[in-house]
């Protein structure tokens, strides 16, 4: 066995930071995971102490690890945080068999939540992420502890307006035309029109920021698999929203066993805010958090809000189910006396 097999674990191996790899946060570890078939990127913030449960998030469309920095920052003293690039987005490679379909997606999520010894999680998903977290959690219960959704991409018909250029690049060839039609483009324009459809406000966003999206949007539009990638997954979406019986997102969401966190932003232009109300009434075990002034990505606007909300959950899971693994929440959020 190789020094970076892990033992027990046939088949998986840990490699050091992926080649080309952006500067991680300060505090956070990059490494490469590689599993038969595909190979993630897993970014990681070393917990305030050991011992705390662990939480695991998968980013959106066209997203990355990145897009959780703030908000793992902001948990550190409450869990310990790993997020992963999806297949053929952030740091990592293309799947091998090319499926960048929610199911794919998901299915990759599960093997490395078999493979990595720390589930259940507390698992996060943001947009396309939300999708996928909410099919893991639907399928495989045994590894998730709770759930927490920013903006689910779950089946909104017809999508609001705002949304149709996302769901156009679904259509085959118009992710490469776009590219074409764009090639003139500078990166920092790209990134403020990524901002401007992500954000509620785009001024939230600071210099050093803007900066480092557009030192990333640089690396990744280089890539050559790129526009497929976004294009196929954007597909994935779409086609998703039409599966119906056992495999409709939606009946799924009604199959999630695990306490579930909403967040949905009011100014979200990719997730229609009055999709909370079905989202509230379809997960048997949730609680909401609206954000009246958020976008599409309220984790990244207001991570301090979001985890406060997620520290709630965390409390009252514990609570109910008597186990001991709260961090900073247990002494930063009051315990409701039984019975309330």
């Amino acid at each position: 066995m190789s020094s970076t097999d892990q033992p027990g674990m046939p088949g998986v191996t840990e490699a050091v930071p992926p080649a080309g790899a952006p500067p991680a946060h300060e505090g956070e570890v990059l490494r490469s995971v590689a599993l038969p078939g595909l190979t993630l990127n897993v970014r990681s913030r070393p917990p305030e102490r050991q011992g705390l449960p662990p939480a695991v998030y998968v980013h959106g469309l066209g997203g990355s690890s990145l897009n959780w920095s703030a908000l793992m920052l902001e948990l550190a003293g409450d869990v310990d945080s790993e997020a992963v690039d999806l297949p053929g987005f952030g740091m990592s490679p293309p799947p091998d068999d090319g499926n960048y379909s929610v199911s794919g997606h998901a299915r990759a999520v599960i093997r490395y939540l078999d493979s990595c010894g720390r589930a259940p999680v507390h698992l996060f998903g943001n947009s396309l992420g939300g999708a996928v977290t909410v099919r893991v959690a639907a399928l495989r219960p045994d590894l998730v502890r709770t759930l927490s959704l920013v903006s689910p991409a779950l089946p909104e018909l017809p999508p609001q307006r705002t949304a149709l250029p996302t769901v156009l690049l679904a259509v085959p060839g118009v992710a490469g035309l776009f590219g074409r039609l764009t090639k003139s483009w500078s990166a920092e324009r790209r990134t403020r029109e990524v901002l401007a459809l992500c954000y509620g406000d785009p001024a939230r966003v600071s210099p050093g920021g803007f900066a480092a999206a557009v030192a990333e949007y640089e690396r990744r539009v280089r890539l050559p698999y790129f526009w497929d990638s976004l294009a196929r997954s954007a597909r994935g979406i779409v086609d998703a929203y039409t599966l119906g019986g056992q495999h409709s997102l939606w009946r799924q969401a009604g199959r999630v066993l695990a306490p579930t966190l909403l967040v949905y932003g009011g100014r979200d232009q990719l997730v229609s805010f009055r999709m909370a109300r079905r989202a509230g009434a379809s997960f048997r075990d949730s609680r909401m958090l609206a954000l009246p002034e958020a976008g599409h990505v309220a984790m990244m606007e207001y991570p301090e809000i979001v985890a406060n909300a997620f520290r709630e959950l965390l409390v009252d899971t514990t609570r109910l189910t008597g186990q001991t693994e709260v961090g900073k929440a247990s002494s930063s959020t009051p315990v409701p006396p039984e019975g309330d």
